[in-house]
């Protein structure tokens, strides 16, 4: 892809009229009509209808359309293809949506780096890095995501000795709200930089990224599935075991699915079948679930139809990406916390406890999807949720939507949420939460410093949206206002 930039004979945008910013605007402004001017994010729980939606090519119209917003006194979201399944992209104000901004700039093989515009996805990413031998050095379970919405939100990926995925990037470029360009990195603009990484889209608008990379390589993904009791028991062994390990818990089979992947030299030779896989794990799973959204009963037995599907010990050799992703299959609600890792036999306990129960109880949860664990290393980012902490696991639990149905989660979440925070929990950025800054405070030791960075650089709260004003400024905004369906 052909990188595109503002020429150095552009007008500034502070010496443009109201009227010109308008007009250079219009050409990237999403039509009032347009399906595309109003925002639902990926798992339907949260939609806004903005003000304007722009999608700017180029740094200089992002430029125009931060000094508009200047201007006007409207809120500037920055947001990506709005995988993030909370209210943290939307807004009534001003959006930017930054998925034309999806250019590769540069590509050192030497130094093994990359520089690209902050709106390419990972998809894309992995393709144009493959171009050259390169590859990221660890992927979460998804590659649809933007690498700004990844940096932004503390994404990670599972290895026990990787961190996030924001720990690999070396520099930003970053528009800040008085309209500058500033360039950061670990040895410029030092709390600026750190402060972005998990910034939460409230430090500006993200420009482009130098992101740290690798020579391409396979995994060898070998999975096989272990009674709870024998997994837990192990945990601190088998998450040493592999490169990448990760783990599904299917609670109503009391069975734990393991997954180790090593780095190999042996040729591609994928796991799974389209029978297996795709008609039966996807397809037909997907008709029963909906099924049991009117016969509840049903979905334990779903559950162990689908520990069943994947039963078999498998092994499969593929490019790195395509063994990190995960086939996530439909929508869905999600809640995700870090804990310490030495607390993680404890807490996964507790919860089998308490999901017992309510199987006992004949109007108890019912749930049917597996809860994901995975482990990685400290950083040093400020609001990353594995801040300070030597190693954590992250329980993910995901009720899937049948065809984009509501699916019942709030009892499930709320029974859940008390278990992880008792075991110093820390919520996901990227996932709905009702945590607030006294709490925030509390769990991450340089919160104020983050604080005191965006009011440094973001005096008027432009950059602010509704959940970086609930969550970090503490502004009594309701959860509900963006949501989907008042589920």
């Amino acid at each position: 892809m052909a990188a595109m930039s503002s020429t150095d004979s552009s007008p500034s945008a502070l010496k443009l009229s109201t009227q010109d910013l308008y007009r250079l605007l219009e050409p990237i402004t999403v039509p009032s009509h347009s399906p595309r001017a109003r925002f639902t994010n990926w798992g339907l729980s949260f939609t806004c209808k903005p003000l304007a939606v722009f999608e700017p090519e180029n740094d200089y119209q992002c430029e125009l359309i931060l000094e508009l917003a200047r201007r006007e006194g409207k809120v500037l979201r920055a947001v990506g293809v709005g995988h993030s399944p909370s209210d943290l992209a939307c807004t009534n104000g001003f959006m930017l949506r930054a998925t034309k901004m999806n250019h590769i700039l540069e590509v050192n093989v030497e130094k093994r780096y990359v520089i690209a515009q902050a709106g390419i996805t990972l998809n894309d990413l992995h393709r144009e890095l493959a171009k050259n031998n390169l590859a990221m050095s660890n992927v979460g379970s998804i590659s649809e995501q933007t690498l700004a919405g990844v940096i932004t939100t503390g994404t990670h990926g599972s290895g026990i000795e990787y961190k996030v995925l924001s720990d690999s990037v070396l520099a930003l470029t970053l528009l800040v709200a008085d309209g500058s360009r500033v360039t950061c990195s670990r040895n410029e603009n030092a709390d600026l930089f750190i402060a972005t990484l998990c910034g939460l889209g409230s430090t500006g608008v993200i420009l482009s990224i130098q992101f740290e990379v690798e020579p391409a390589y396979r995994l060898k993904e070998e999975q096989e599935s272990v009674p709870f009791d024998e997994f837990v028991s192990n945990m601190d062994t088998l998450v040493h075991s592999a490169e990448h390990a990760r783990f599904w818990w299917f609670p109503t089979s009391d069975t734990v699915r393991c997954s180790y992947s090593n780095r190999t030299s042996e040729p591609r030779n994928p796991a799974g079948s389209w029978l297996w896989h795709s008609f039966l794990g996807h397809h037909v799973v997907q008709l029963l679930l909906f099924v049991a959204r009117f016969f509840t009963f049903l979905n334990p037995l779903i559950a162990n139809f689908a520990c069943w599907l994947v039963s078999e010990k498998t092994v499969g050799v593929d490019d790195s990406h395509r063994i990190f992703n995960v086939d996530c299959r439909y929508p869905q609600h999600t809640t995700e916390w870090a804990i310490p890792l030495k607390h993680s036999q404890a807490c996964l306990r507790e919860l089998r406890a308490w999901l017992e129960q309510e199987h006992a109880d004949p109007h108890g949860i019912r749930p049917h999807f597996p809860i994901e664990i995975r482990v990685s290393a400290s950083d040093d980012i400020w609001l990353s949720p594995s801040n300070d902490i030597t190693l954590f696991s992250s329980l993910k639990c995901d009720p899937l939507r049948p065809y984009g149905f509501n699916v019942p989660y709030r009892r499930l979440f709320e029974g859940y949420e008390a278990i992880v925070a008792k075991y110093e929990g820390r919520p996901h950025w990227a996932k709905a939460h009702k945590l607030r800054p006294d709490t925030l405070r509390k769990m991450y030791p340089r919160f104020d410093d983050f604080v005191r960075i965006i009011e440094s650089v973001d005096p008027q709260g432009i950059f602010r949206n509704d959940y970086v004003q609930r969550h970090i400024m503490g502004r009594p905004i309701d959860t509900r206002v963006y949501k989907q369906r008042r589920d």
